[in-house]
């Protein structure tokens, strides 16, 4: 009878209750670390390697182009085209009827404002992903004295917009701000 006594005792007091929820208790505690130590090195693998992160942006030093002058950069693998435009091609420009244009945009919208001679676009033709000419010196900016491409002869005019040839649009307008009257940030 003692011993029946005792077990008696024991459930009554509850203390078998308590040992059986600190083993559950453990036992979620320990599968969510074990979850956490699965998932968190699989969510980590989707971020951003530090190459891709590096060429998220670039800034660019352009005191030394000179009105009339352009050069080519490289942004995420791509080029990109930086004229310092001079106020004979702003003029021929803002000259265009915008209207007539296979992808209608005007020089501000290509621009920023307060810095209308800065023109700043991927170096990539819009029809097959040919580089165009027309930022180095000496090579062919076409009739309409912007961008050249070779591939297969679409010309691109002064605020690189697509005046002639199989190219569906205009060269892209990279988002950029100025850092200073002499740096640009592309990205």
């Amino acid at each position: 009878m003692a011993d029946e006594a005792s077990i008696d005792t024991s459930v009554t007091t509850g203390e078998g209750v308590r040992r059986r929820d600190f083993i559950n208790i453990a036992a979620v505690s320990f599968a969510g670390v074990g979850g956490a130590a699965v998932i968190l090195p699989l969510v980590s693998q989707m971020a951003p390697s530090a190459d891709v992160l590096a060429e998220s942006s670039t800034e660019i030093d352009i005191s030394a182009i000179t009105p009339g002058q352009a050069i080519k950069a490289v942004f995420r693998k791509q080029p990109v085209f930086i004229r310092n435009l001079t106020p004979a091609e702003i003029s021929a420009a803002e000259k265009v009827d915008v209207s007539s244009l296979r992808d209608p945009q005007t020089l501000e919208e290509r621009t920023k404002e307060g810095k209308t001679n800065w023109l700043i676009t991927m170096g990539v033709c819009t029809h097959l992903g040919c580089v165009p000419l027309g930022a180095g010196e000496g090579e062919v900016k076409g009739e309409f004295g912007g961008y050249f491409c070779p591939c297969h002869g679409s010309s691109y005019d002064t605020a690189a917009r697509i005046r002639k040839g199989p190219a569906p649009k205009n060269l892209e307008v990279p988002t950029y701000e100025f850092s200073s009257d002499t740096v640009v940030k592309i990205g």
